[in-house]
């Protein structure tokens, strides 16, 4: 049950730092404009900085989590996967695309339980 714990973490690690490199260096290619739906590339090159400071969360988010593997640390696994549950959740709602907490908070739950029935 421990390497599945850790898996689903890496999953999650993996996506954030996904989400770093699309907000951070993609923001303003076709890749990332795609990606957010972006209405333009001027609309993409207005925002780059705030995305950029964005992907920096995303990145301290994985980072974090590394950190807490690393750790073997239960609660910071935890405070950092309802971290990402939560932004899962808020990222669906404010943005109304379902997919969002799918894609985002989904892998955190399950990796939170599990963590919790590993505790």
């Amino acid at each position: 049950m421990k390497y599945f714990e850790t898996i689903l973490i890496l999953i999650v690690v993996l996506e954030h730092f996904y989400f770093l490199v699309l907000e951070m260096f993609l923001w303003t290619k076709p890749k990332g404009i795609k990606t957010f739906g972006l209405k333009s590339k001027e609309f993409a090159e207005e925002t780059k900085v705030l995305a950029a400071n964005q992907g920096l969360y995303n990145g301290f988010l994985a980072a974090g989590l590394i950190l807490s593997l690393v750790m073997d640390n239960q609660i910071f696994k935890l405070f950092l996967l309802g971290c990402v549950v939560i932004a899962g959740i808020y990222g669906a709602y404010s943005t109304k695309k379902v997919r969002l907490f799918y894609v985002q908070g989904l892998p955190a739950i399950i990796a939170f339980i599990i963590v919790l029935l590993n505790s």
